[in-house]
């Protein structure tokens, strides 16, 4: 028998749960909801600081890397996604970072109407429960999401950023108001000591509706089409079962992430014809962008050793230490478990005639090793680092196979682009002066990554070739935009283009980077993409 479902969507990441917690709110519809991982029972996914396991956890995650290139030094960088319910979210570093008003703006100027910060902001509120300070004309109080402030205060922290106080960059009380540039602690997705995922602030509420069935370790490996138009799913519930099939009455909505949704398009029949050719795919669709435009923030980091004496993470961290910082997270109290991986924000410019800030520093108060990613090194010491806001590199994600527990071909082309080069030489230099502040160096004793040695643009280039890291910010192979644009994948409205009852809504669809975490961002897109779904006029304030 045939099992319909109203709706059908693909992935409880963070927009997945937002979707179906939306159309779930009507009672005369059905959902289905295919997650390919598992639920999200692993404890470590519900302590902030648990994503050091769970980022390197398959059970819980699509092990991506990245082909090695020239620009990262030989190197394949991995580029972990989230497999489990709620996704990212359930696995990330909890930031919320909305980006720049302009950022939107510049959506709706490549002729995306109603993607514009006016659009879009009423989404942003609705998504977020902010609970600090924040004007309410533009910050939400009600939405699944709270926002709070960092409670777990360091003095080397504070004293870094005095120091950038001092290189005329202001402090910063909310850089989500719609005004971001300045130094302060960054707002994470965390409460009572514990991560609130989507799937926590979204789908598990709407699970106990009676028309929202979700169905985990069911991996899609192909959009069901008839003729030009999408009516299901075929999913594997295990490798070598067979595959089944759930039907979709009004739509289909793809919501797998950036890497997934392409290759599913892809393996179904729907992209470029020379790919799908390739891979002995019969040509259902072509549309040429899908897998193309993608594009990631790619980190370079310095480490500073501390002066002896000083307590940093890398001993918090350990032994008795580590034991009485539990004893704080089971108690309720400010402690290192409750931390989003970096505390201090930093948005600025990285050459001083720009208008508007074009890269991202963050800060903390413990040395990370060299080329990993949120690895403690075995020195007290403190990292900041820093990366272009709206990198120009751009590059592929394709099917390898039709196999969908084969990982699919990313390349990134990180730092490709002369200008993102230039950025990155820039916050370099940046992120070294704001290092080597008067306020900070009664903490510092030298800088151990990269060394003093390295000085001129090529060598501090060749560093970040060689150390630089993911950000996990992966967006744009389903890039959005009007049929006018070639590499357009779908409308607007989120629609396929060419296809009928088949929608994209996650951060594939992002034409362009925002200057921020993508995490975000890519809630206000469920959020609207809700109303799309249903039919509603657009949200005002």
């Amino acid at each position: 028998m045939t099992e319909e479902f109203d709706y059908v969507i693909v992935g409880a990441g963070a927009a997945g749960c937002v979707i179906a917690s939306r159309l779930s709110e009507e009672a005369g519809v059905t959902i289905c909801v295919l997650e390919a991982g598992p639920p999200d029972r692993n404890p470590y996914i519900h302590i902030p600081a648990g994503f050091i396991k769970t980022l390197f956890d398959p059970s819980c995650t699509w092990q991506f890397k990245t082909q090695p290139t020239e620009n990262t030094a030989g190197r394949p960088i991995a580029t972990t996604q989230g497999r489990t319910l709620g996704g990212s979210s359930s696995i990330n570093g909890m930031i919320y970072n909305r980006g720049q008003p302009d950022d939107f703006n510049h959506w709706a100027q490549r002729g995306n109407r109603g993607w514009g910060y006016a659009d879009v902001l009423p989404y942003f509120r609705r998504s977020e429960r902010r609970i600090g300070v924040g004007d309410d004309a533009v910050r939400g109080r009600a939405g699944g999401i709270p926002v709070t402030d960092m409670d777990w205060i360091h003095p080397v922290s504070e004293a870094f950023i005095q120091g950038v106080m001092g290189l005329g960059i202001p402090r910063n009380p909310d850089y989500n108001s719609g005004d971001q540039a300045g130094v302060g602690y960054f707002q994470r997705a965390i409460l009572n000591g514990r991560r609130v995922s989507a799937a926590r602030g979204f789908l598990k509420p709407a699970m106990t509706r009676p028309n929202l069935e979700v169905r985990t370790n069911a991996r899609a490996c192909a959009v069901l089409l008839e003729g030009k138009r999408a009516t299901g799913i075929s999913y594997l519930p295990a490798r070598n079962a067979p595959p089944r099939e759930v039907r979709a009455r009004r739509e289909v909505i793809l919501c797998g992430g950036t890497v997934n949704t392409a290759r599913l398009l892809q393996i179904s029949g729907i992209g470029p014809v020379a790919l799908l050719q390739s891979l002995g795919v019969e040509v259902r669709h072509e549309l040429a962008g899908v897998g193309s435009n993608f594009r990631d923030h790619y980190a370079t980091r310095m480490v500073m050793r501390a002066r002896p004496g000083t307590v940093t993470l890398n001993e918090l961290s350990r032994g008795p230490r580590l034991a009485m910082q539990l004893a704080r997270w089971a108690t309720g109290r400010p402690n290192i478990l409750a931390l989003a991986p970096s505390q201090v924000h930093v948005f600025w410019k990285s050459s001083p005639e720009l208008q508007a800030p074009d890269l991202q520093c963050v800060f903390t108060p413990g040395s990370y090793a060299a080329g990993k990613t949120y690895i403690l090194d075995d020195y007290p010491g403190m990292t900041a680092g820093a990366w272009s806001h709206r990198p120009e590199s751009t590059g592929y994600v394709h099917a390898r196979s039709t196999d969908v527990f084969e990982d699919p071909i990313i390349q990134p082309n990180y730092l490709s682009d002369p200008a993102d080069r230039r950025v990155t030489i820039g916050g370099l230099r940046l992120v070294r002066r704001m290092l080597s502040t008067p306020e900070l160096a009664r903490f510092v004793d030298r800088e151990t990554l990269p060394g003093a040695d390295v000085q001129s643009d090529d060598e501090l280039l060749d560093f970040a070739r060689g150390n630089g890291t993911t950000c996990f910010h992966l967006i744009g192979t389903a890039r959005m935009g009007p049929t006018t644009d070639p590499g357009a994948v779908v409308s607007d409205e989120l629609r396929v283009h060419g296809l009928a009852g088949l929608r994209v809504a996650d951060a594939s669809i992002m034409p362009a980077m925002p200057s921020a975490n993508t995490y975000a961002t890519t809630l206000m897109i469920a959020e609207k993409a809700a109303d799309l779904i249903r039919g509603r006029p657009p949200l005002q304030d």
